[in-house]
């Protein structure tokens, strides 16, 4: 029997229908803007959000109550005796970090590994029995702790002869970087510098040649250096970034090791063409080394740290020194579980929560393509999503989003303010009102600006205003939260 017309008629409506709807979706539907270049590489990502990682100074200084040894020193006077690295882990673990770093060669030469280019290593020391491996204990620790492994190699080396001699030295500490590479699995973070006395000898670097080798051997580790190429030095060792601070610089301007470059450093260069953020390196004591007549840190001072580098767009490398036992001590592991402890609690609840939020405009405006982009995303505690504005509201009104907080809400004395980085830094002047009044202004956002107030506000609306010449701001997380250990300290 023949179909009906009318069937064939309602098939074709239904058809019609479906393509439209589609095509209607796919016109609405609006996609990301784009990137201000330069962005960050996958592996720069997953680091700036570490924000906290740990350092570790051990070797012949520990031993010899110095910060730089001679070269001389007999490696008999290395002996750890009571050696847990997973203790160190756990004192890691203690501060929040998620990565830690090792000094494995410093700059008295002595190997914590027993490297087969040198005897100057832990194979010519008495500590176990001449087959330890500090490097390999230290590593598997991490891993067994969950925790991402990091390696330090001094290039300067007062005790091998060949220093001085650039390509013996070159091709010995290339050599090195081959075991270290290739002989602990993966390696998230190489650190170079280019420390070096007044009266060293001369010496030149091949670090272009190292880092090549570097990426040759582990595809997704960062290298740490003044100059990066995927992580930079921040210019001091207090650890404290600029109030200004760029994640871009041109690395043409720097030279490893060479003086005077600490104030770019420090602040970055918003014309900059490469991707390098910083990395803010402190000692929780006066030294690097451990030394018995030195103690942490106090809390209120780790803090200050932690606000001035991770709230000013920086990660926190933190060292904690073990002693010539082989552990970190105990009332270091104290602070450090403290200061842990006080980051936790002030960050772990956000009084922005239940807010409701607007904002000058949103990418896609009110038809559904503006959901992708809209204003509330900016407190739904994700690192995906991101409110984007519409460039041409910037351009006749300026950027501005607002948070509508609920009646009776708790105050608050901290501001956190966070930029979509995945797709460039742009932020380069905001402020912040609180029922209309101003209480905080800066420059530069990036992952991480953190505004610690005087006093605590218990204000109704929360207001950023955002200056981004470089392209419409791109916000993830506008949060509110409260610090009780700034009311101590005022006290």
């Amino acid at each position: 029997m023949a179909a009906s017309p009318l069937l064939f008629l309602a098939a074709a409506a239904l058809a019609v229908a479906t393509l439209v709807s589609s095509t209607e979706a796919w016109r609405l539907a609006t996609p990301p803007p784009l990137p201000v270049l330069p962005v960050p590489s996958a592996p720069q990502l997953k680091w700036q959000r570490r924000e906290v990682i740990m350092f570790f100074h051990f070797g012949m200084n520990t031993f010899t109550d110095s910060e730089w040894g001679t070269g001389s020193e007999d490696p008999s006077l290395f002996y750890p005796g009571a050696l847990n690295a997973t203790q160190w882990m756990d004192a890691a673990r203690a501060a929040g970090a998620s990565l830690v770093i090792l000094v494995a060669k410093h700059h008295d030469g002595f190997c914590l590994w027993p490297s087969a280019y040198t005897a100057h290593s832990v194979r010519s020391s008495a500590w176990r029995g001449g087959s330890g491996d500090v490097v390999g204990e230290f590593v598997a620790a991490a891993r067994a702790r969950g925790l991402d492994a990091g390696l330090y190699l001094s290039p300067w080396d007062r005790h091998d002869e060949r220093y001085g001699e650039e390509e013996a030295y070159n091709e010995y500490y290339e050599a090195q970087l081959h075991e270290l590479l290739t002989g602990y699995g993966s390696v998230s973070e190489i650190w170079f510098d280019g420390a070096k006395g007044k009266n060293a000898t001369n010496m030149t670097y091949h670090f272009q040649e190292w880092f090549q080798t570097v990426k040759q051997l582990q595809r997704f580790i960062n290298i740490f250096s003044d100059d990066g190429p995927d992580v930079r030095w921040v210019g001091d060792e207090k650890g404290f970034a600029g109030t200004t601070c760029w994640s871009t610089v041109n690395r043409s301007m720097i030279t490893i090791g060479e003086a005077g470059i600490e104030k770019y450093l420090n602040e970055g260069d918003p014309r900059g063409s490469d991707w390098v953020p910083p990395e803010c390196d402190v000692s929780i004591r006066p030294g690097w080394f451990w030394h018995s007549n030195e103690t942490a840190k106090p809390l209120s001072e780790l803090l200050e740290i932690y606000y001035n580098s991770v709230g000013r767009n920086c990660v926190l490398l933190l060292n904690a020194p073990p002693n010539s036992t082989g552990l970190v001590e105990d009332a270091d592991i104290a602070r450090l579980r403290e200061f842990g402890a006080a980051v936790a609690t002030i960050f772990g609840t956000d009084l922005a929560a239940g807010s409701a939020a607007r904002a000058s405009s949103e990418r896609g405006g009110r038809r559904g393509g503006g959901a992708g982009f809209a204003a509330r995303n900016v407190v739904d505690g994700r690192d995906d999503t991101y409110w984007a504005p519409t460039a041409e509201d910037g351009r006749r009104n300026g950027y501005w989003i607002e948070l509508r907080r609920p009646a009776a809400a708790p105050p608050f004395n901290v501001v956190r303010i966070q930029e979509h980085v995945a797709l460039g830094q742009r932020v380069e002047r905001h402020s912040v009102y609180v029922d209309g009044a101003p209480v905080a202004n800066g420059t530069t956002v990036g992952h991480k600006r953190l505004h610690r107030l005087p006093r605590a506000v218990a204000g109704r609306t929360v207001r950023v205003w955002i200056t981004a010449p470089r392209g419409p701001p791109l916000l993830t997380a506008v949060g509110l939260h409260h610090d009780p250990f700034v009311e101590a300290d005022t006290m």
